[in-house]
């Protein structure tokens, strides 16, 4: 590089740095020093007095004025606070996932999953009753009928 760019790219720094130091400084509230001076020889509340002097220039400064506000119409606010869909991006979501869970897998979430309500405890199975089975058969039955009344007692039906 040539010292005449050098110099040239040092004198316009120089400049910018000029230009900055020359930025309008916040006004700051008056020290509480200098505020003493103002405050009465009465004891009490001179606290209260030296803030109220000094009055509120920084982050506490009252913004009740309608300067900055931004006048905003009624339309604007209802569709603010109204709910996104969040359809289209669950759809996405959903259906680029393109693994899907084996049965196993789905099976242990289902069993996991149910609660110890009874609607989600599924029916006992029915116990089917079983026939009363007898010792003896319908021959033997038939017999002993013969044998004690002399006949058999559907035959007189």
């Amino acid at each position: 590089m040539s010292a005449s760019l050098i110099r040239r790219g040092l004198e316009l720094l120089n400049d910018d740095i000029k230009d900055s130091s020359r930025v309008k400084k916040k006004k700051q509230t008056p020290s509480s020093a200098a505020v003493m001076n103002l405050v009465s020889t009465n004891r009490q509340g001179v606290t209260k007095q030296v803030k109220r002097l000094q009055g509120r220039l920084g982050p506490g400064k009252s913004k009740a004025t309608v300067k900055d506000k931004r006048i905003r119409s009624a339309v604007e606010d209802f569709r603010k606070k109204q709910p996104k869909s969040q359809l289209d991006a669950n759809l996405k979501y959903f259906l680029e996932t393109a693994g899907k869970a084996e049965a196993f897998d789905t099976k242990k979430i289902l069993r996991h999953s149910r609660g110890r309500q009874s609607r989600n405890r599924p029916d006992k199975p029915v116990k089917t009753s079983k026939e009363a089975q007898s010792l003896f058969t319908e021959e033997e039955f038939q017999q002993f009928q013969r044998e004690y009344f002399g006949r058999t007692v559907e035959e007189k039906k």
